[in-house]
């Protein structure tokens, strides 16, 4: 076999050797030229030997073998078990006809599975404030749990004794601690609500710490531990408006923070709705802002804007 040959594939391998062999025998066979120039044309081989490959489809000519080619077994010396191995260039060419002839496709119907993104546990685990409806807690302010009645809050949320240091062993909140087997349970004097973070009032009563930050007229007597309660700066207005979210004249309601808004609401009642309250330190004192569910939504949007200008009460605390 010729070593010219070695690299090429098969098929072009055996009819390269094929075209040899039909040479050498037409060469062989050959009839001496004793006719004129223009009739030598038309000189052909015997007609045994006239039956060639190029009559048939490009796919059947390797069948299509001479009798001489397919008897003389030794005249062709092909071993189509031969691994064919490209070469280099051939493999370069392959690649960038592929690349040529099949254009990248773009799916217009793109299917992605969208993979469920992992909330922290801190979302879901259900801890909160019960005083700034906040989950974030760090070492410095941690969330404490009471261990009578679940109630989680800050440290500095709730004030004493938890400000002060977490206790080694259990803790219990000062409702917990008042708490007797034939006592009826501790209300808020403020609101008509019984559950939440309540410490007692300078008169005996007892409130929330929450409705005692957000009502502008009642102060502590111990701010930094948020101890002492004093509702006796409390109008009579507040006491005498009905709560627009509950229905209930029960406690101390807050009015809407915009200019003649007639509606009302407890300080409890406003969180449960997710009614925009907010407390701040002003030049002349506390302020505290409290819109109804109409103006809370109108504040979030005009809040993007950055139009809105909240009309807040002053207060002294």
């Amino acid at each position: 076999m010729d070593s010219n040959f070695q690299a090429l594939p098969p098929l072009k391998r055996f009819r390269l050797m094929q075209q040899q062999e039909q040479i050498k025998h037409q060469q062989s066979h050959e009839v001496p030229i004793c006719l004129p120039a223009k009739k030598r044309k038309q000189t052909s081989l015997p007609s045994e030997t006239a039956v060639t490959t190029c009559c048939l489809p490009t796919k059947k000519r390797v069948l299509a073998l001479q009798p001489e080619l397919t008897s003389n077994e030794s005249s062709l010396s092909l071993d189509l078990n031969v691994e064919w191995k490209p070469t280099f260039n051939e493999e370069t060419a392959t690649k960038e006809k592929k690349s040529e002839r099949i254009p990248p496709v773009k799916s217009t119907n793109q299917s992605t599975e969208t993979i469920p993104e992992e909330h922290d546990e801190d979302d879901d685990d259900g801890i909160v404030c019960a005083i700034c409806q906040s989950t974030d807690g760090d070492q410095t302010d941690p969330i404490v749990l009471c261990d009578g009645c679940d109630l989680m809050v800050h440290t500095t949320c709730y004030g004493n004794p938890i400000v002060k240091g977490i206790p080694e062993g259990d803790w219990f909140c000062a409702k917990c601690l008042d708490a007797k087997p034939h006592k009826a349970s501790s209300s808020c004097c403020l609101c008509p609500n019984k559950d939440g973070a309540m410490k007692p009032t300078n008169d005996g009563s007892w409130a929330h710490v929450v409705c005692a930050v957000f009502v502008p007229e009642v102060f502590f007597e111990d701010p930094e531990g948020r101890e002492g309660i004093d509702c006796s700066k409390v109008p009579k207005t507040r006491w005498e408006n009905k709560c627009y979210v509950c229905r209930s004249k029960k406690g101390c309601a807050v009015e809407c923070s915009e200019p003649n808004c007639p509606l009302w609401f407890h300080v409890t009642c406003g969180l449960k709705e997710d009614l925009y309250i907010e407390y701040s330190e002003g030049k002349k004192g506390a302020v505290v802002a409290g819109f109804c569910k109409d103006h809370t939504e109108l504040w979030k949007k005009q809040q993007q804007t950055g139009k809105f200008k909240i009309v807040a009460r002053e207060e002294h605390k």
